[in-house]
């Protein structure tokens, strides 16, 4: 999925992310807190997703709140990642510039003997988001451009369903 966020000078900026789940609650991600992500979220707790299937000629946009998952939820996720990316979040600060590639490698060995003897924890500086929606935008692509498009508006507790133009 893309994920845009709003950074503290008003301009947009996207990323592809890995959606890690969702349900009637939102769309969750996970990331490091101190990323550029993190802290544009921080600056606006705004943001857009969207899921482009071009096999399928669907695409699904969707706009929402985004807040923090609970530390519980974050580091039950954790625990089921695979060893090299527990020990990745250890090792990476996430958007900050670093001198080479063999910077990460060392910082990776360094959390592989430390952790060497038991389960890698949660870092304090990682988990999840959430995303709770609040616009979701339907575009059933055609050829001829004349798009089947449907937005849903959250009104409350109910969504009010609109057909509109592509």
């Amino acid at each position: 999925m893309i994920l845009a966020t709003v950074k503290k000078n008003r301009r947009p900026s996207a990323r592809t992310l890995l959606l890690k789940g969702f349900d009637s609650k939102g769309f969750r991600f996970f990331t490091n807190y101190e990323s550029r992500k993190s802290q544009e979220i921080n600056v606006n707790i705004f943001g857009a997703l969207v899921f482009n299937w071009k096999n399928i000629s669907v695409q699904v946009r969707i706009e929402g709140k985004i807040s923090k998952l609970s530390r519980q939820a974050s580091i039950a996720y954790f625990k089921n990642r695979p060893r090299l990316s527990q020990l990745s979040a250890w090792a990476s600060p996430q958007s900050q510039v670093i001198p080479d590639r063999k910077f990460l490698i060392n910082k990776v060995k360094f959390y592989e003997d430390k952790f060497k003897n038991g389960i890698v924890p949660c870092p304090p500086h990682w988990g999840g988001y959430i995303l709770k929606p609040d616009y979701i935008d339907f575009i059933f692509l055609q050829i001829n451009r004349l798009h089947d498009r449907f937005t849903y508006r959250k009104k409350g507790s109910h969504w009010k369903i609109e057909r509109v133009a592509p």
